[in-house]
């Protein structure tokens, strides 16, 4: 990382406090804030998304309820042209809401349940809806970690689907078997198949649409569904640059389940159509087989494509972050800013230790970077706010910043412990360095 950044006073102020662990922060042209809780049940939350519209006044907000019982994790929101656009990351589905009430699903039958989800739904120059669709298994093939994820208690899950058409080389993992429909103590699964099922050298499988680890664009009403770029494995946060280009955050693999890796670092990738990305045999442009990404909990990953010669060379990243800091969303600051006018403020989400890395390590995350896309330089943002897990960021039309904390949330060896009610949007009205 370069120099730090630092907070000019006065101090922030909170917008609202009391959230159930927010993902998702947007604007309407008035200055009208809205809120998008996950709807995941951590520390006794409530079950199922909902919107929030808030409108402050002197430093007050009032809470208006927009929308209620969504198919958690909501994973994104954006507004555009009068309309909300919501990812309901649980049914695989984006919803158009109205933000007095009213919804309409406008984009659904995406791959699910597994590792991750649909996410960050944005309109771009034109008028196309822009989305990501996650990887449902960490590395392509799915192990027993999506047996003993807390919110992911069933198997078979979704298995991944390829954006492009791929020939697979065999690779193959055995592992205990959880599953008392399926025969044996044992159970033997490949990649882009189903948990418990071997596959063969040069079996080739078909890209489809929808596909998992991709972008994907639709007109508004959800028709024209059509692949962008394949081979990203979690692009959580999705924007627009002035210029038009697109970028995504991408999450990287991490340190379990049946094809662990590890030293995997988080990506920002500029999104070209139909590239390739990597996944799940590269990781920011290098082959899973570098000894740097030896995991602790397995083997050195081999590759499970055997057609690489067929596939567009792997894209290489604008900005590579440090390992598991879970880079999630990003703002452009605006072009009046006093400073940094055109550059990207980042959240980082933070390490989700001991479930995706070994314990024993300092925490990483948690914090925000300014990014230069000049020279793609990394600017760490000491903001002296009390953050747990800021997530989102976004600066509203009085040109403040504003970050959202999803709340109190880490991982044991005994699952999930969270703090019901601890998410917070936070108003930081003058930033400089």
């Amino acid at each position: 990382m370069a120099a730090t950044e630092g907070w000019t006073r006065p101090a922030p102020a909170v917008v609202a406090a009391g959230l159930q662990f927010p993902t998702s922060l947007a604007f309407d042209p008035g200055g009208r804030i809205y809120v998008a809780e996950s709807g995941l049940p951590f520390g006794g939350a409530p079950v199922g998304g909902r919107v929030w519209r808030l409108d402050t006044d002197r430093g007050r907000s009032r809470r208006t309820l927009v929308a209620e019982g969504l198919a958690g994790p909501l994973t994104g929101l954006s507004w555009h042209e009068e309309r909300l656009y919501v990812s309901e990351g649980g049914a695989g589905r984006i919803s158009r809401l109205d933000p007095y009430g009213g919804a309409t699903t406008i984009v659904e039958g995406m791959p699910g349940p597994g590792n991750y989800h649909t996410n960050s739904p944005v309109v771009g120059a034109d008028r196309k809806l822009y989305f990501s669709q996650g990887a449902m298994a960490n590395l392509g093939i799915i192990g027993l970690d999506a047996y003993e994820m807390g919110w992911l208690r069933r198997l078979p899950h979704a298995h991944d689907l390829p954006g492009m058409d791929v020939v697979l080389a065999g690779t193959d993992v055995e592992t205990d078997n959880p599953l008392p429909d399926l025969d044996g103590d044992r159970a033997t699964t490949g990649a882009f198949v189903q948990f418990g099922t071997p596959t063969e050298a040069g079996m080739r499988i078909p890209a489809t649409l929808p596909c998992t680890a991709a972008v994907m664009r639709c007109e508004l009403d959800g028709s024209g569904l059509e692949l962008v770029a394949w081979g990203l494995r979690n692009a959580f946060g999705l924007g627009f640059l002035p210029d038009g280009r697109l970028l995504a955050l991408d999450q990287g693999a991490d340190d379990r389940g049946s094809r662990p890796i590890g030293n995997a670092p988080d990506f920002l990738f500029e999104v070209r159509d139909g590239a390739w990305y990597g996944w799940p045999d590269y990781i920011g442009g290098r082959p899973v087989t570098d000894p740097e990404f030896r995991p602790e909990r397995g083997p050195q990953p081999s590759f499970v494509l055997a057609n690489h010669d067929e596939l567009p060379p792997p894209e290489q990243p604008v900005v590579t972050f440090e390992p598991h800091v879970a880079a999630t969303k990003f703002a452009v600051v605006p072009q009046d800013a006093p400073a940094h006018a055109g550059q990207l403020v980042m959240a980082l989400f933070g390490d989700e230790a001991p479930m995706c890395l070994p314990a024993g390590g300092p925490p990483v995350g948690r914090d925000l970077l300014r990014v230069d896309p000049r020279d793609w330089s990394a600017h760490r943002i000491p903001t002296g706010l009390p953050l747990n897990r800021p997530i989102d960021v976004a600066f509203g039309p009085d040109g403040a910043l504003y970050v959202l904390d999803f709340g109190e949330f880490e991982m044991s060896d005994d699952g999930v412990v969270a703090t019901a009610a601890s998410g917070c949007l936070w108003r930081v009205e003058h930033w400089a360095g």
